[in-house]
């Protein structure tokens, strides 16, 4: 399998290199997308779409089949990661440990055993390392604020740099910083397992579904003009709608696609303490 794998990695990449023979030099001026293509963005983007950052109008206008497809690849990747990681159904080890959550007394407890008053005691693993209370406290406090901050550059993408792919980074930070500072568990308790794996394709659906309502409503897809008469404004103002439309979509299926991957990475797919 290494063999088969590593001839088609040489042959996909002479491909690609034969491939890029036929670009235009590299900060050619003259080439299509300096004589054309961004001379049109920079000067129609305001006019055709009402956004001033013509960067998000571009990605998710302008270029939107690409960029939903760049979604798809995402999810893609976390769902590889989640099929050749994820260990389920595994059987429970012989011995399980407990803390006790006030005195911090760590318990071994023998297969079949039940530990007392077990709602004074948190699962942990073999290898638990005691978080510490600063580091705790601290990123408790600020990722509200992390959150708050994602949810702004994905609202206010259209203005300023931001978007759904920063703004669902930032926003799945906020959770795996959350299982950094204190353990898995805590944070599958705040996003769980199928919760993630729900979001994750319904953000790629948000996309696809605008796009498709586009077509539904008798223009192309992606046209986001078409979404006039059901969002009651003018067709240029619908372009702008439909952009944040996807940017929520894309937002979506980042930060659970970062979650997904995360998850399964530090724990080996078995869910359990984490890094």
């Amino acid at each position: 399998m290494k063999i088969i794998g590593l001839i088609i990695t040489i042959i996909t990449g002479a491909f690609l290199v034969y491939a890029a023979v036929d670009f235009p030099a590299w900060a050619d001026p003259n080439s299509p997308a300096s004589t054309y293509l961004s001379p049109y963005f920079i000067e129609n983007s305001m006019k055709d779409t009402s956004v001033p950052n013509f960067v998000t109008s571009l990605l998710a206008d302008y270029r939107g089949f690409d960029t939903m497809f760049e979604t798809t690849v995402i999810f893609t990747a976390g769902l590889v990661c989640f099929i050749l990681l994820r260990i389920s159904g595994g059987k429970e080890p012989e011995t399980r440990h407990y803390r006790h959550v006030l005195t911090g007394v760590t318990v071994t407890l023998k297969e079949g055993r039940k530990i007392p008053a077990s709602e004074d005691f948190e699962r942990i693993d073999d290898l638990w390392t005691p978080p510490d209370l600063i580091i705790k406290t601290g990123c408790r406090l600020m990722i509200p604020f992390i959150q708050l901050f994602a949810l702004y550059v994905i609202a206010h993408g259209h203005s300023s740099p931001g978007g759904g792919f920063q703004g669902g980074v930032i926003l799945g930070a906020s959770i795996i910083l959350l299982a950094i500072s204190h353990d898995l568990r805590t944070a599958l308790e705040r996003m769980r397992e199928k919760v993630v794996a729900i979001l994750c394709p319904v953000g790629v659906a948000i996309y696809a579904g605008t796009g498709t309502l586009c077509l539904l409503l008798g223009l192309n897809f992606l046209d986001y003009s078409a979404l006039a008469s059901v969002l009651h404004v003018d067709p240029i103002s619908a372009r702008s709608h439909g952009i944040l439309m996807v940017e929520i979509g894309v937002g979506i299926a980042v930060m659970t696609t970062m979650i997904w991957i995360y998850n399964n990475i530090s724990s080996a797919g078995k869910y359990n303490q984490g890094l």
